[in-house]
């Protein structure tokens, strides 16, 4: 009963959509968020170096004082008088060396005016808000520090009033003070600088350059300091000076009406929301430096161990290694179960692949689930007696496998699929391992037959590369997950002890291999033992096989996720096993769409020579592995062209299909099967000339 109703919830439950939605209105704002982060730190307009200068000041600015208002076409200069200082600081807040300024000047009851950038003001509002509460002035020194007169106009424009809107919501407060970046004495703001201090002038700011650094403190002066250690001993030593009657703000001592205006509410609002936006795009930007670290350590991490363990996976097979048991060769009858529903594609060439298998004696069961097609019928017309064919009614392909079964003879259980079809030798090999009487059950390898278009390749590439490589290194760590429906064998005791094959997961291959586990049974790799299959020839059969395969491997591993804490072989399964398959194929999956957004960002803003190279870096070692692994299974090295473009859709669609099953299974999300429409081509390359065969080897069960 609980089976049933299993199935039927499968069914009738639909996908969850909500999350689409939800990452439809997140991922716009997040994106924007990384771009604004993007344009203000990495300045994206490259107005960062000032070009130099064609035409000088007019006279008028040139020996006028610090402090320079454009009224009209009028010049009005002003300056510090006698015994006054005003002490003014470029860029930041910055959180090191602000609060120690402001503690120097509170120290000693001077106040100062802070020429603050928009970006750093946004970044840290509690230190613009300590300028303002202390009594110092705060004036613009643009958004990012950019060299106005090498701005476009629009940035240039966008600098001023970004910067007016960082303080209206960090302070609440407008400026009219002015300081150009880079620029220093009046004689500095020449060329394209003076051009844009008289775009800057017509807008209502006044300019703050600084005296020439020869005249003496107390003949009244401006001075600029940048912040850092050498401003703070500088005002420390001008603090103690003794000619210095008073230390004062830029309007003050040049007799102007104060720089800071009270801000409308809509600004001020504005100025908030410019605040989180920046608090935003800042935490992305440094989170995702952190995942991107985490996501790069763990692929880089996973390749490594692949390569590692298949080394010691090939050195295992072709030594000989003492106090070995010869085991003896297996030639006893062994069933063959072929669930088909609707394969009438590809049955014929399955079974007949089968009966031409170099194992002596078989017992063929193809179970014909419920087919609305010819399939029962095609299996039917092969003239062997050893093909037996069950009809029974739809109920799935656990159900069919359980109905093979009840009516198998021998005591050597082979589950394949439909789709498939076999070397000659593929059968002997893949029992041979079942002579340990500690294996239960053993996995063969997986070919992709139709692999003529770029998708097949791809898959192909993945067979080899990603399932066949994991294949050898699950072996040696004795933590094998799956044994895949398409090619593997069974002890009938071991199958039975287990219950059968359970309808409890969608991926009734890796439900059955971890139960074998932890019913104590071992479970190997033969590689010799070669089946080719027939992949998705579309991406929405391909979405549909890979979602169905990971919310099933879901299901599976919390199913068994007591294996953790068990001994023996469940207990090495399930701390190895279970924790391979959360770190490596659903954590760091999680983390891809990072990587790509980051990757993306690093290219507009942080340079793409740098993003390209760390992309061609982990491309070649990827390259690499995947060669060994062609190498390893006997396959033609040529198909590595395609593997550039695969990092392109193919691995997106990947990561995406992870994402969607996660929500789906945390969601409680029960899916329908997924059945892919077949053309029978798994067989289209057996025989081919440019298919290498792998080294045969006497298979040994790992420890």
């Amino acid at each position: 009963m609980k089976r049933r109703t299993n199935r039927r919830r499968h069914a009738q439950s639909r996908d969850p959509r909500g999350h689409w939605l939800l990452l439809i209105l997140i991922l716009p704002l997040a994106f924007g968020a990384l771009l604004f982060e993007g344009w203000t730190t990495h300045e994206v307009d490259a107005a960062k170096t000032r070009s130099d200068c064609t035409t000088p000041v007019p006279s008028a600015v040139d020996k006028g004082g610090p402090v320079v208002r454009l009224d009209g076409g009028t010049v009005k200069s002003a300056g510090m008088p006698a015994r006054n200082v005003a002490l003014t600081y470029d860029g930041g807040p910055d959180p090191v060396w602000t609060p120690r300024l402001l503690d120097l000047l509170r120290k000693h009851h001077a106040h100062a005016t802070f020429f603050v950038q928009g970006a750093k003001a946004a970044q840290h509002p509690d230190l613009v808000r300590r300028i303002q509460a202390e009594g110092h002035e705060i004036g613009s020194n643009t958004y990012t520090g950019a060299v106005m007169g090498a701005a476009s106009p629009f940035r240039a424009r966008l600098e001023l009033e970004l910067t007016q809107q960082a303080l209206a919501g960090t302070a609440g407060i407008h400026t009219n003070l002015l300081r150009l970046p880079q620029t220093t004495a009046v004689d500095t703001m020449c060329g394209p600088e003076w051009k844009a201090a008289q775009r800057a002038g017509a807008d209502g700011y006044t300019l703050v350059a600084a005296d020439r650094w020869f005249r003496k403190p107390s003949q009244g002066v401006v001075r600029q300091f940048s912040l850092n250690d050498v401003a703070y001993h500088d005002t420390e030593e001008l603090l103690k000076n003794p000619r210095i009657d008073k230390f004062t703000t830029v309007t003050f001592g040049a007799g102007l009406p104060p720089a800071d205006t009270p801000a409308p509410a809509p600004e001020r609002w504005l100025g908030t929301a410019l605040v989180w936006i920046k608090a935003l795009g800042y935490a992305f930007v440094h989170g995702m430096a952190w995942v991107l670290g985490i996501a790069g350590g763990l692929g880089v991490l996973r390749l490594a161990s692949l390569v590692f363990f298949a080394r010691a996976h090939v050195r295992r097979l072709v030594r000989i290694r003492p106090g070995s048991p010869w085991l003896r060769e297996i030639t006893d009858p062994v069933t063959v179960l072929v669930p088909a529903y609707n394969e009438a594609a590809g049955i014929e060439s399955t079974v007949r692949s089968l009966l031409g298998s170099d194992h002596p004696q078989l017992q063929i069961i193809v179970i014909d689930d419920g087919s609305t097609d010819d399939t029962a019928d095609l299996a039917a017309a092969i003239d062997d007696p050893r093909v037996e064919v069950i009809r029974q009614p739809n109920a799935g392909k656990a159900a069919a496998l359980n109905t093979g079964l009840a009516h198998s003879r021998c005591d050597i259980i082979v589950m394949v699929d439909a789709d498939t079809v076999f070397e000659p030798d593929a059968i002997y090999r893949l029992v041979q391992p079942l002579a340990h009487p500690a294996v239960g059950a053993v996995s063969g390898n997986t070919k992709v037959g139709n692999r003529r278009r770029l998708l097949g390749r791809w898959q192909h590439l993945e067979y080899v590369f990603g399932f066949n490589l994991d294949r050898r290194m699950f072996e040696v760590l004795e933590c094998m997950p799956t044994v895949p429906g398409a090619i593997g064998a069974f002890r009938r005791d071991a199958l039975m002890g287990v219950g059968g094959v359970s309808e409890d997961t969608l991926a009734e291959d890796t439900d059955l291999t971890m139960a074998l586990w932890q019913a104590g049974w071992r479970v190997v790799y033969e590689e010799t033992a070669i089946a080719w299959t027939e992949v998705p020839t579309s991406l929405s059969q391909l979405w549909r096989q890979r979602y169905r395969w990971c919310y099933g491997t879901l299901q599976a591993m919390w199913k068994h996720r007591r294996a953790v804490i068990e001994v023996g072989p469940a207990g090495r399964f399930g701390r190895r096993g279970l924790s391979y398959l959360t770190l490596f194929q659903v954590a760091l999956p999680l983390l891809a769409p990072i990587v790509d957004v980051f990757a993306l960002y690093g290219a507009l803003f942080q340079g793409p020579v740098l993003s390209a190279g760390v992309w061609a870096g982990f491309l070649a070692l990827q390259l690499a592995c995947a060669w060994y692994a062609l190498r390893l299974d006997g396959e033609p090295v040529r198909t590595l062209w395609a593997m550039p473009l695969q990092l392109f859709v193919y691995r997106q669609l990947m990561y995406l299909v992870v994402i969607q099953s996660v929500v789906a299974f945390l969601l409680g999300t029960r899916l329908k099967w997924q059945r892919m429409h077949r053309s029978g081509t798994a067989a289209q390359h057996i025989g081919q000339p440019e298919l290498g065969q792998p080294v045969a080897y006497e298979s040994l069960p790992s420890r």
